[in-house]
């Protein structure tokens, strides 16, 4: 039996992660990833020893300790204390119901702001800290599921999974667009770890779906994407892998292409307009290691998105901000810049990115670094 502290990741998403030193006892020698019963419900239990199941979803709020132990069919988590003096597992289920974090105001969630640029750390799926129809331009790159090694972000969930969490996410960008405005999502083309996927085709349907409107597909040209090392049947057909070496940026709008909003001012040149608005682009893309995240994008990216489908002023967000290079593109080409991301180093990482960028300190610092939280 071991004890743990529950994080935000686990209570949201609905995991327990067993920790590394106490693998050996609860979990042995198995061959992972495996199915269990958690409590006696359906579970399973990945590589990273992080046992994922609907009924650990809430279960138990941000800070309760709970211990866990191995039973005959599976395992039980219990919780031992919370960091609310006197309150039962009962009690502590409705508590969960209604999370602390729905009680802080928006301030309390901003981790950081100038009078252009705001970061929030939180989920995008539960935030209010946006106002509906009130985004111009969104230009995010979601989690892949390649099992790119995130922080606290299980990133190889079964793909139907994966494509459930996609509609959530596309569905609360919808809401908060205006009704002339834009998404750039940058997007696999497709992807073979783990199973052949369509990927951009899945998503663009599912955004169809959703309400968005489809404009275009950009194919970028990375140039640097790694040395191939799976070939499938080498030199023969009987099941070679077929990979394309490119990414995708699918370009939607919610009700009218015509932007009608805004300050009408744009800042792209002529040779720039001319040259991006051919939909195959060659850049090179970003070193995770130069900047300390596990997939980030080069501002070259963000920066053609601004430019080319915002206005001036106009309001840009990106609700999966990572190393917070979109916010960057917002200072160098003057638009307002909004950030969601649910990993408190990665706003750390992107605050400090942020401050180090000569554009930032022409600004007003209104608040806020949450380093002693």
């Amino acid at each position: 039996m071991v004890e743990k502290v529950i994080e935000r990741m686990e209570s949201q998403r609905g995991f327990v992660q067993i920790p590394t030193q106490s693998r050996r006892e609860l979990i042995g020698d198995v061959l992972l990833p495996l199915s269990t019963l958690v409590n006696g419900n359906p579970a399973r239990l990945d590589k990273y020893g992080r046992i994922w199941s609907p009924f650990l979803k809430n279960k138990f709020h941000v800070g309760a300790r709970v211990k866990i132990s191995k039973t005959e069919n599976g395992f039980l988590v219990e919780l031992v204390a919370s960091e609310r003096v006197g309150v039962t597992e009962k009690q502590e289920e409705k508590l969960v119901a209604t999370p602390t974090e729905k009680t802080l105001s928006i301030e309390d969630k901003m981790y950081f702001k100038t009078n252009s640029i705001a970061i929030y750390n939180e989920d995008f799926l539960k935030t209010d800290a946006i106002k509906e129809s009130s985004i111009d331009l969104i230009v995010t790159s979601p989690p892949y599921n390649v099992d790119v090694q995130y922080e606290n972000y299980r990133d190889d969930i079964p793909y139907d999974e994966y494509l459930v969490f996609t509609r959530e996410w596309l569905a609360k960008c919808y809401s908060l667009i205006k009704d002339d405005g834009r998404m750039c999502l940058n997007i696999p083309l497709d992807k073979n770890k783990g199973g052949q996927q369509s990927v951009c085709a899945d998503i663009t349907t599912i955004a169809k779906e959703v309400g968005w409107k489809y404009h275009a597909t950009i194919i970028w040209n990375e140039q640097n994407i790694s040395r191939r090392t799976a070939w499938g049947s080498w030199l023969s057909a009987s099941a070679p892998f077929v990979i394309a070496p490119v990414e995708v940026i699918v370009v939607l709008y919610k009700n009218s292409w015509q932007k009608t909003s805004g300050s009408q001012k744009s800042d792209i040149t002529r040779d720039e307009f001319i040259n991006w608005t051919n939909a195959v682009w060659g850049f090179s893309g970003e070193s995770k290691n130069k900047i300390g995240h596990p997939s980030p994008f080069p501002v070259e990216l963000p920066k053609r998105c601004i430019k080319l489908f915002s206005f001036v002023g106009d309001t840009v967000l990106d609700p999966f901000l990572g190393s917070g290079t979109t916010l960057i593109a917002c200072v160098e080409n003057g638009r307002i810049g909004i950030g969601i991301e649910i990993n408190r180093n990665y706003c750390d990482l992107s605050r400090k990115r942020l401050e180090k960028h000569g554009g930032i300190y022409q600004q007003k610092l209104i608040s806020v670094s949450h380093d002693d939280v």
